[in-house]
């Protein structure tokens, strides 16, 4: 691994956007350089610290992905090494960590699917007994596995604010309903796919947030990063079925680590209030954590 990242600065591209992860940078008209550093976000506040290795393992996850599922759907790779459009002096920071993609015409929903109930589902269902307007069975558990993945799509959130849960309806007066149709089915497949290899190596994806674009021709396109861990709930298949009889949280592969260290972080004597600046994480919370991602990636490549 590189030395940590916090914030790509390169001066050969025009800089977009800086995300919560990642930062964009224009290539021409019709590409983005994204590069993804190892700042890591939690309950929408970026840490002070890097997460070392972050950055290069969610790109290698993403790329392994992206190989992975293309026969479902078009991805955003263009192919092309991402140091053949930076500067000498700036390849150090893009290797490892950066994918050069087509720009598109992003869709703006987050197209959620769900394979087990947890986090904001967990918490809807406990109210309604459903998710999104998808009405589930009664007397399910946190943790528990759905009868079959449910798409849950959310709005995006601008930096800063929480992605905001809406029922399929809202997304197709939004978006238009064959889109909508489409986004959906193809964001199941996906979720399926992905779900029973991930099954084989060992590990659950409980939920998962994918991304969609629109190409000059229209064409429906993956995009951004997909089955992170940023970006999706990761269980250990040994540590699920303990606690889901419990209805308590798995331990994951995700960030979860740091959440639970921040629920009991004081400042001022006081519980953190989950807005900026974030409490400096101690040295043990940034290795574990990047231990904890360094886990995951290992166990699915492992086939």
């Amino acid at each position: 691994m590189t030395s940590p990242l916090l914030q790509s600065s390169l001066h050969s591209l025009p800089l977009l956007a800086r995300g919560k992860v990642r930062d964009n940078y224009a290539v021409g008209d019709d590409r983005i350089l994204m590069v993804a550093s190892d700042r890591l976000s939690a309950f929408d506040v970026v840490m002070g610290e890097p997460i070392p290795g972050k950055g290069e393992l969610l790109t290698q996850m993403a790329l392994f992905w992206f190989e992975r599922l293309k026969n479902v759907v078009p991805n955003h790779l263009t192919g092309e090494a991402p140091e053949s459009v930076v500067a000498p002096d700036e390849v150090a920071q893009v290797r490892g960590r950066s994918m050069l993609v087509k720009r598109l015409q992003p869709i703006p929903v987050e197209a959620v699917v769900r394979g087990y109930l947890a986090g904001s589902g967990w918490a809807e269902y406990q109210q309604s007994q459903s998710v999104c307007g998808v009405a589930l069975p009664a007397g399910l558990t946190n943790a528990a596995q759905l009868p079959e993945p449910i798409f849950t799509p959310a709005t995006k959130a601008e930096m800063g604010e929480h992605d905001e849960n809406i029922s399929f309806e809202q997304m197709a007066a939004k978006i238009g309903r064959p889109l909508a149709e489409q986004v959906r089915e193809v964001a199941i497949r996906l979720y399926r796919e992905a779900a029973a290899f991930a099954l084989t190596q060992g590990i659950i994806i409980a939920d998962t947030k994918f991304e969609f674009g629109l190409d000059p021709n229209g064409t429906l396109t993956l995009m951004d990063e997909v089955l992170t861990p940023d970006s999706s709930r990761y269980w250990p298949v040994e540590g699920w079925a303990e606690a889901a009889k419990h209805g308590a949280n798995p331990p994951s592969y995700d960030k979860q680590f740091v959440r639970d260290w921040l629920e009991q972080a004081r400042v001022g004597g006081q519980p953190w209030a989950k807005t900026a600046p974030a409490p400096a994480l101690p040295a043990e919370v940034i290795e574990r954590t990047a231990a904890k991602y360094r886990e995951a990636f290992e166990r699915l490549r492992a086939a």
